[in-house]
């Protein structure tokens, strides 16, 4: 018998039938939409319904967060933040970024199974389920993927990666190089520039070596920088004496932005997208925000945040 219903019954207050009929459709219930990327090309978002997004929290609460992630993935991890995946590059270091190509939806219910079996994770009845709450089967495919939008794809990507993580942590340790891992973005930083251009194989041989996610490089975001110029890592600037910053370039925008807000003159969606830039300002660069504090006001910044727009 299943252990995981009578655990979403008691986690939800929902009814077993309602739940069991929850979980026959599981795969279909998302919403979906695009947003631009950098490039302009479309990014689909998939996002589950809400009676659906109920069950993931429960297995990401109550299953994923008891499973293993590797110290060189930071993204997504409680107690972290996007500096722990930047510190360990400052300094006057050459850097190696790599990307993953399709990162999401290259993870499927089949590498789930394979690791739980493998690990002896859950009751076989139990994986299954956990496969159709956790995986979305997108228009027209039978391949159940992981969906940009869930709230269990970031953690549960993260452990299905603990073997890759490792392969390559080893890889890099080998030439004395650090290795952090944000999500689908590699970067990789040591003194010696040559011993980096070898991680773009080992990458490749640890995603081989690995078997499960089948992962691929994009090879068009490969990028390799130096101190002659701008080094940074998931957009944090890392500047040559070890501190780390959000860049000139960005705080013009940024304080630009805060001022078209001020004046109502940003769309909801714009002012829920500057939100989350001064999230991310509080995280990396603090000093600033309390600039654009004194600036514009405390009731503009925090309207900003709380997206209160101008009457």
């Amino acid at each position: 018998m299943s252990q995981l219903l009578p655990l979403f019954v008691a986690e939800s207050g929902m009814d077993p039938h309602d739940i069991v009929r929850i979980i026959r459709t599981a795969p279909r219930r998302y919403k979906v939409f695009f947003i631009p990327k950098r490039s302009g090309e479309p990014r689909e978002i998939a996002q589950p319904a809400r009676e659906l997004k109920v069950l993931q929290r429960i297995l990401v609460d109550k299953v994923l967060c008891k499973l293993p992630v590797h110290d060189a993935a930071t993204a997504y991890r409680k107690g972290l933040s996007i500096l722990d995946n930047s510190d360990p590059h400052s300094g006057s270091t050459p850097i190696l970024k790599l990307d993953f190509e399709n990162f999401f939806p290259s993870i499927t219910e089949s590498d789930w199974l394979r690791y739980c079996r493998e690990n002896s994770i859950l009751r076989e009845d139990d994986r299954e389920i956990a496969a159709r709450i956790l995986f979305r089967r997108a228009k027209g495919e039978r391949t159940l993927k992981l969906s940009i939008g869930a709230p269990s794809s970031p953690m549960l990507s993260n452990i299905l990666l603990y073997r890759f993580d490792s392969l390559v942590e080893a890889a890099a340790l080998k030439r004395g190089l650090k290795y952090t891992r944000y999500a689908d973005d590699m970067s990789f930083s040591g003194q010696r520039a040559g011993m980096l251009k070898d991680m773009i194989k080992e990458v490749a041989e640890a995603a081989r070596i690995a078997r499960y996610p089948r992962l691929k490089l994009n090879k068009s975001k490969t990028t390799f920088v130096t101190t002659a110029t701008r080094r940074s890592v998931t957009g944090v600037i890392l500047s040559n004496d070890g501190t780390v910053g959000i860049g000139h370039g960005r705080k013009r925008l940024i304080s630009s932005k805060v001022h078209h807000a001020m004046l109502n003159k940003l769309s909801v969606d714009e002012v829920r997208q500057l939100a989350g830039e001064l999230a991310f300002v509080n995280v990396v660069e603090p000093i600033f925000l309390a600039w654009l504090r004194n600036k514009y006001g405390e009731q503009t910044i925090d309207n900003i945040k709380r997206l209160i727009l101008p009457i």
